[in-house]
């Protein structure tokens, strides 16, 4: 028989041993995949002062500025451009890049060396579940859009003597709008917010427990290891709230199969699973996508549209008109205000990145198996060396942006998102003539949660067509 002191050494024992055979792994594939050294943002050993950043830029509501602020006082720290760095970041080493090559080696090229990650499961799981993106998209029943648009229209009177609508919060109606159509799409039935609204001027009360949710699932990211200070009753509370909505919508499964013209999500869902986790999962996941991301698309482009009409090529509602503009417009403000500005991945073997190391950084970056590596796609849109001195300039000429992920997790919201933004565009400009920013001097700032929206309500006037 062992003592306990015994068993205690020998545990050290191997231990250290295993902690010295990492150890010359790593450094033996380092050498032999040639990687190079990042360089390093200055944050202390718990990685708080860098946690302390991400609060307060985030209760600042510029938290995708944050880091385009970094690279450039990293670009100053180094003499030298620097796209790929390593931090601390509560308690954990993380690499950040907003380098094309390395976002296409996570998303596509070694798409098999990366996965989510623990850290995404955790913050998201509490409200969306274990959801997957994996259904392939059906047509818009424009019907159905139409319907949710003539409610917006009534929250848009016109003046009958100038023809102009009285200053509206247009945000708030887009995320309305598109919750309707969401809600109707997967569970056969709209929440009806528009209409509530109108009667109440008070957000139904799904749409908030929703929005709030999403509050507490962007906290938990931030806070990573220390993700559990999020959950707090009201996150729980809120959470339960979304979840027992959800379940009151039960699929009729005794009813023929419906259409696919005409479908309900819900339903088509409940042929495959009866299982209540996986409906509520799923259905959530879809809703977030279906949602979240049109909406905000679609506030970020009227308030470019109210800003920049005196452009030297003029954005004006006759010239959205023509479809291959409109394309043009909407690719233009995703670059600049991509919906998903941050995201990360999780090596799962130990790899590398293609470029970030070494004194020039030219040379491949080593990643060990479990570490985070978190890219900029709000930063890597504005690099002057990739869209030149203009980048910061709004040009809906350009065409390249990545603003829904690619490879094979590619957003399966962008399809959806890209169709009903430019139906309810066209419908707008069908009926208003001219749009004016009511806070034209106003900052633009940022609401990041698991999407990106403007910071600030965004209202406008309109004139009739």
């Amino acid at each position: 028989m062992f003592s306990l002191a015994s068993l205690i050494s020998l545990a050290a024992l191997l231990d250290l041993l295993y902690g010295l055979y990492t150890t010359f792994k790593h450094a033996r594939n380092f050498v032999r995949w040639r990687c190079g050294s990042l360089p390093a943002y200055p944050s202390d050993f718990l990685g708080w002062n860098t946690l302390k950043e991400l609060q307060a830029a985030d209760k600042a509501r510029r938290l995708p500025v944050l880091f385009v602020d970094r690279f450039s006082l990293m670009e100053t720290r180094e003499n030298r451009r620097v796209n790929t760095y390593l931090t601390r970041q509560a308690l954990r080493d993380v690499i950040i890049t907003c380098d094309p090559k390395n976002v296409q080696a996570m998303l596509a090229t070694q798409f098999q060396d990366f996965e989510l990650g623990s850290a995404r499961r955790i913050s998201l799981h509490p409200l969306l579940g274990n959801g997957i993106f994996t259904t392939d998209g059906e047509h818009c029943d424009l019907n159905l859009e139409e319907r949710h648009v003539q409610h917006a229209f009534r929250a848009m009177p016109v003046d009958p003597t100038t023809g102009w609508t009285s200053a509206v919060d247009i945000q708030t109606l887009f995320f309305r709008l598109t919750m309707d159509s969401a809600t109707e799409f997967l569970f056969g039935e709209s929440v009806n917010s528009q209409s509530a609204a109108l009667d109440t001027n008070q957000p139904d009360s799904f749409s908030a427990n929703f929005d709030r949710g999403q509050q507490f699932a962007g906290q938990r990211a931030r806070l990573d290891k220390l993700h559990w200070l999020a959950n707090t009753k009201e996150s729980r509370h809120v959470t339960a709230e979304v979840h027992a909505y959800q379940q009151s919508r039960k699929p009729d499964i005794s009813s023929p199969a419906p259409t696919k013209q005409h479908g309900v999500f819900l339903q088509q869902l409940a042929a495959a699973t009866q299982d209540p986790i996986e409906l509520r999962s799923q259905l959530l996941n879809v809703l977030l996508a279906g949602r979240d991301t049109t909406a905000s698309l679609l506030s970020w482009s009227l308030l470019l549209l109210a800003r920049h009409s005196d452009l030297h090529c003029p954005i004006t509602f006759t010239s959205l008109k023509d479809c291959r503009y409109l394309q043009a417009f909407l690719n233009e403000v995703l670059r600049l205000y991509p919906i998903v500005p941050n995201n990360r991945r999780t090596a799962v073997r130990d790899t590398t990145l293609p470029r970030g190391g070494g004194p020039d950084g030219s040379r491949p970056v080593y990643i060990r198996a479990g570490q985070q590596v978190l890219y900029s796609v709000f930063a890597m849109h504005r690099r002057v060396d990739l869209w030149g001195e203009d980048a910061n300039e709004f040009r809906p000429e350009r065409w390249e942006y990545l603003p829904f992920n690619g490879g094979p997790r590619i957003c399966i919201g962008q399809q959806f998102a890209l169709t009903e933004a430019g139906y309810v565009l066209v419908r707008l400009l069908q009926r208003f003539g001219a749009v004016e920013d009511v806070f034209s001097e106003r900052e633009i700032s940022y609401a990041l949660n698991l999407t990106i929206a403007p910071g600030e309500n965004v209202t406008v006037r309109m004139k009739a067509a």
